[in-house]
Order: structure tokens, then sequence, then C-alpha cells
């Protein structure tokens, strides 16, 4: 049994605006964090998450974003689960765990005998209480979240192998270019304190292994003349790789669902996912309807209170409707996010899309994807202030903001 007095704290480790920039145009006005899913900010799942970790004292979100860009939300959510949640922001690229490292003095605080960290980007059932007992059994330094994955897919992550029996992690690489095994890395972690004291060593050497990491030519071309500084240092290839065989590292493997959210096409298929979560975890969350008196609600559905949805609709199944969205009547929409402040006039069909904020859809338009999740053109993207006019068709497109569309278009990007 838990002691009292094992306190742990969260990093959620957040990246910042000179990445994800496949995240556009989503990200180019709002933090890639902050964009919903399911109805939530996207960081809003994995804090959640970290609320249910046994005597937990403090949650730190670590990004390069500016702190004004957060510093509301960090206030909301902390007055909201009642657990303390404060942004570091780095100043310069340091690595996955030089980042973690830069910011040690603050997350060692409370004197926590473990530390969760959590890639924002990650989109899963987070069975972090799960974990941490695990990570107790085991003893060991760290605990990583796994996941099998199809052997055609698996070379796109961080690829372990693991003692069937002790779940010891016995070899670890990073997107190798030969397959290694079906079990990857969720990118999602437990660690002892002593995490701080093998990212120091790797410091203190400065670091030599940084420059054998795989790149491409074009990669290693322009990093010639460049020289990383001995801060510098990646969980993955510096920590984790170096680790693997000496009884430190221990895997804990999750059969529940698990995405990584690069793309808008993935963060619609994320939301698909939580909102399939929400059924088991929190169905006060999920809209219901049978047209009479409210809208014709199919499968899992989150409509914000303050969205105005005419009786007449159709809504779903995979479809979120975030704050002050007005949906006029007989629309219909499947698999979408709705994003704030969007007008929906009648009889226009919503289908595999993303709406962003503020965005019109006019009577008897339609805009649809094919929704195939992990292609360019696979789901159809209106940026904020987007104008479709009635009767205009959208497909496979994605718009940038404040273009206002008078004909129909499809496969092609609106700049």
């Amino acid at each position: 049994m838990a002691s009292s007095q094992e306190k742990a704290v969260a990093v959620i480790l957040m990246g910042g605006p000179t990445k994800g920039t496949r995240f556009r145009p989503l990200s180019l006005n709002v933090p890639k964090p902050l964009v919903p899913l399911a109805g939530q900010p996207m960081i809003n799942h994995p804090i959640s998450a970290c609320k249910r970790i046994p005597n937990l004292a403090r949650i730190y979100l670590i990004g390069f974003y500016e702190e004004r860009e957060f510093a509301l939300y960090v206030s909301s959510i902390s007055n909201e689960l009642r657990v303390p949640v404060r942004y570091l922001r780095e100043d310069k690229p340091l690595g996955s765990a030089g980042g973690i490292y830069k910011f040690r003095d603050h997350i060692m605080e409370e004197n926590p005998c473990h530390i969760f960290l959590l890639n924002c980007d990650v989109c899963c059932s987070f069975p972090l209480s799960e974990m941490l007992d695990a990570h107790r059994r085991h003893g060991g330094m760290g605990t990583i979240l796994v996941i099998k994955v199809s052997a055609e897919t698996a070379n796109q992550f961080g690829e372990l192998v693991a003692d069937p029996v002790t779940n010891e992690v016995l070899h670890y690489t990073e997107r190798p270019e030969t397959f290694v095994n079906d079990l990857i890395n969720c990118g999602v972690y437990v660690f002892t304190p002593q995490i701080f004291t093998i990212i120091q060593e790797v410091v203190l050497q400065g670091n030599n292994t940084v420059n054998l990491r795989r790149e491409t030519s074009l990669e290693a071309f322009q990093s010639v003349a460049k020289v990383l500084p001995p801060e510098f240092v990646r969980l993955d290839q510096d920590i984790l790789t170096p680790l693997a065989g000496k009884k430190k590292l221990y895997t804990y493997e999750t059969v529940d669902f698990w995405e990584q959210i690069k793309t808008p096409g993935m963060s619609l298929r994320c939301s698909e996912l939580y909102l399939s979560q929400f059924r088991r975890t929190a169905p006060h969350l999920l809209a219901t309807g049978d047209g009479t008196r409210s809208p014709s609600i199919t499968g899992d559905v989150f409509i914000h209170p303050s969205a105005k949805v005419h009786v007449t609709a159709k809504i779903g199944p995979n479809v979120s409707v975030s704050a002050n969205a007005r949906i006029g009547a007989g629309v219909r929409l499947i698999s979408c996010i709705i994003l704030d402040d969007v007008d929906i006039k009648e009889n226009a069909v919503v289908i595999n899309c993303i709406v962003g904020w503020k965005s019109s859809i006019g009577r008897w338009a339609r805009v649809q994807g094919e929704g195939d999740y992990n292609a360019k053109l696979g789901i159809t993207i209106l940026g904020e202030a987007v104008a479709v006019e009635d009767e205009v068709v959208v497909i496979n497109s994605i718009i940038l903001p404040n273009k206002t569309l008078s004909i129909s278009v499809q496969e092609e990007i609106i700049l």
C-alpha cells in the first residue's frame, strides 16, 4: 500500500510555436495544446488524468509558448481541479530530458517520490495509477507506458524489447531503420528522482552521443556548423537507450487506445476516441436527444451548454460542438469538430471536418472530407473566420483563416 507521504508531481511537455507546424491552420492563432478535442482543450485530457494520481502535489507544464498565452488557462484549470498547475517556459530548445532537467529545482520543490512525465500530443486513457502500482512492484528507476502496434508502423516510434516475465526493458531504439519489435514507447512515464542524476551525468559528459542520432542528408548538411549545447539531452536516445538492460527501466503495457496527435486529421480521430471514453468514464458530458424536444443525437456527441442547436438538426456520431456555436434547422453533422462561435445555417451538411472559430457555413452548403485521418487532405479544415456561402460544396480541402468561398472547391489548399 502506498505511503501517505509518497508525494507525486506530474510534468507535461507541450513543445511550442516553432514545433507542430503540421497542425496548421488550427495552430496559427491558438497554441496547439489549447485546441479542443471532444469539447476540451487538448491539454485538459492528460491534466485530468493526472488528477487521479494518488498524493499528487502539483502539475507542471513545460513549453516554448509565451507565458501570457497560458496564464488564463493555468489559473482556470487550477481552480477547476483544485490542484496547483504551473507553466514553466523554456527559453531555448533543450531536448525532452534537458527541459525537465532545467526546471529540476521547481519539480523537486515538493520532494516527490514519483515524477510522472507525459507528452501533450499523446491521446490515450492514461492509466497512471496502474503504472504507479507497476512501478512500485518493479522497483526500478522508470516505467514506460507501451503498446503493441503493427510491424508496418512500429519504426515510426521508439521500439523496445522487454523481458516477458519481469517486464524489464532489455533494448530500446528510437525510430529504427529495420524492424526490432512491435512494442513501442507511448510517451508516458513515471520516474524516481534518480532520473535527474542520470540526466546530469549526460550533461557533464558533454553529451558526446548527441551527434549520433539519425538525420536526413538535408539535416546533416544544415547542422554541420551547428553545435548543440551540453545541456541539450533527449530522453529517448540519450537516456532510455543507454539504460536498457541495466535493471533500471520497466514497462507497463496498455491494451486500450493510443494515438499521437500530430495533425488536424489525427485530432479528429482522437476526439472520437475521447468521446467514446466519456461513455465509460463521464457519460454526463455526452448529449442525448430524440428529435422531439431536442435535436436527434446518434452515437457519442458533446454539445457545450451555451451552443444553440435547432431541434430538427441531426448530430452524430463523433461530433463535438463548442461554446456559442449556432446550428440551424435541418443541419446534419457527422464526425466533426465545431469550434467556438461557429454559425451553421439551415440544411447544411458537415462530415469529417473541423470548422474553425467564428466560421460560418451557408444554407444548403456541404463541407466534407473522406475521413482518412492520415492523409494530408483526408479531412476538410476551415481555419478561423472562414465563410462558406450558400449552396457551396467544399470537399477534401484546407482553407486558411479569413477566407470567403463563393464557389465550390475540391482537394485544394486555399491560402
